[in-house]
């Protein structure tokens, strides 16, 4: 803890606080302060790909027991993995990018149109919950034909391989307190 505070303090004293380098455009709230929890608690980038650390799990116990701890101890990192994949996914796709395109217009407007006055259709009002889900119906053939359910699962199934096998293969840090563990002979 006295590190990770440490680690905070340097960044500070750089003017490279975590508040500081997220986007202005998230807005605050819970989704930002998970944002900010996960960037105050990523690990080294140095000693997550340290190739020296890795090596092939001896056996199941110890694959099981580096999937469990590394897991825990690279989370955030693995978080930031799991968005650069996102982000990779989305450029690479340009119909893909028009689909997030059309999709974010149309939230745009509404928005903008609710700024103004509120929207009345057959003589009710909708809610903004609704206007949204109207944005998603018009835009879903547009993710449809931009292939957006197939990239989803490249996504997961390349982040499942991908921290899967750092997991797996990366070995543990020895913790102060931890208890021994005896070898079988």
């Amino acid at each position: 803890m006295a590190a990770q505070k440490d680690q905070h303090k340097d960044a500070e004293a750089e003017g490279l606080s975590a508040t500081t380098l997220l986007p202005k455009l998230i807005p605050s709230g819970a989704g930002r302060e998970w944002l900010e929890r996960r960037r105050a608690t990523i690990r080294p980038w140095g000693t997550f790909v340290d190739q020296q650390r890795f090596s092939r799990p001896r056996n199941l116990g110890e694959l099981c027991q580096r999937l469990v701890r590394n897991v825990e101890y690279y989370q955030s990192n693995y978080v930031f993995v799991f968005l650069g994949l996102i982000l990779y996914c989305v450029v690479t796709s340009p119909m893909l990018l028009v689909a997030l395109a059309v999709f974010f217009g149309a939230c745009y407007i509404l928005y903008l149109r609710t700024l103004q006055s509120k929207l009345v259709l057959f003589g009710r009002e909708v809610s903004p919950a609704h206007q949204y889900a109207l944005a998603g119906g018009i835009s879903f053939p547009f993710f449809w034909l931009a292939g957006a359910g197939s990239a989803v699962f490249w996504v997961l199934g390349a982040t499942l391989v991908v921290i899967g096998s750092h997991a797996a293969c990366h070995q543990i840090e020895a913790v102060d307190g931890e208890e021994l563990q005896m070898e079988p002979v």
